[in-house]
């Protein structure tokens, strides 16, 4: 697995990590125990990034719990989600209990009531239990206000959604994170599943074997993790072998810009809308 640093963090993360998006919302010993095996593939495949956010239900909780007894050796990034500032507070000491006192990286979710959260984020990574701060949006219809987040000095890093359809990044965020040191993560590589539920033929797919890339949901990571300016790609799954496949993709070489092109040709042409 390459690894390369988030950007101006401090931090060292793997290409490929894991988001726990409706895929660790979960009760129950069985669930909670088949949580754990899918860390413990991620860990032993070298991708210990693990993303979470108490927008995702009991994801932080069940993380937390299939970490027991190896924290160390994960990091963790979770976010803080509300328009309220006291539950804001909230959110981050019931965090710092699941994750053993230590966010390596808190994000300001969708960038909800971001001021007020910032501050206490800073306060926070001042004592220690932060290692990083950084901001999140999925929609392009407020990355001007990302941005403006992103030109504060205050945060470094950031998280978007970037695949072969959704490419509104390259536009501006992109080019501005570079320009900052910010660290980029990958939301969506699989367009929130809509790009693999369908792929291209075996033939179409061939050419992409030398790369490392057997499988469409492989290409779809390469191709994000090709783009040098990104750091850390985290697709959700509650399968290990999932989980395994994509920890795969991680490993150079990467694709060159012709590679790039025939992977966004493919894409447009599934049937994914």
């Amino acid at each position: 697995m390459e690894t390369r640093p988030l950007g101006k963090t401090g931090l060292t993360v793997p290409v490929v990590g894991m988001g726990t998006w409706s895929t660790f919302d979960v009760h129950g010993a069985v669930d909670e125990a088949h949580a754990r095996t899918v860390v413990d593939c991620a860990l032993e495949a070298g991708a210990n990034f693990f993303d979470s956010s108490p927008m995702y239900g009991e994801a932080e909780r069940v993380l937390g719990a299939a970490l027991e007894g190896r924290r160390p050796q994960a990091l963790i990034a979770t976010k803080v989600w509300t328009p309220s500032a006291e539950k804001g507070r909230q959110q981050a000491q019931r965090a710092l209990e699941f994750f053993g006192g230590r966010i390596d990286l808190y994000q300001l979710h969708n960038l909800v009531n971001w001021r007020d959260h910032l501050t206490m984020l800073e306060e926070l990574k001042a004592e220690g239990k932060v290692t990083a701060i950084g901001a999140t949006h999925y929609s392009p219809s407020a990355f001007d206000q990302l941005a403006v987040v992103m030109k504060t000095g205050r945060i470094t890093a950031i998280q978007v959604p970037y695949n072969p359809v959704e490419r509104d990044v390259e536009r501006m965020i992109l080019p501005l994170a570079a320009d900052l040191g910010l660290g980029v993560v990958l939301m969506r590589p699989f367009g929130e599943g809509s790009l693999v539920r369908h792929s291209p033929s075996a033939s179409e797919l061939a050419p992409f074997q030398t790369f490392g890339a057997k499988t469409w949901p492989q290409v779809l990571l390469k191709w994000g993790l090709s783009e040098q300016r990104c750091h850390v790609s985290i697709p959700a799954t509650f399968k290990p072998r999932h989980m395994r496949d994509n920890a795969a993709a991680g490993n150079p070489p990467w694709f060159g810009s012709a590679e790039r092109h025939r992977v966004v040709t493919l894409a447009s042409h599934l049937p994914v809308r």
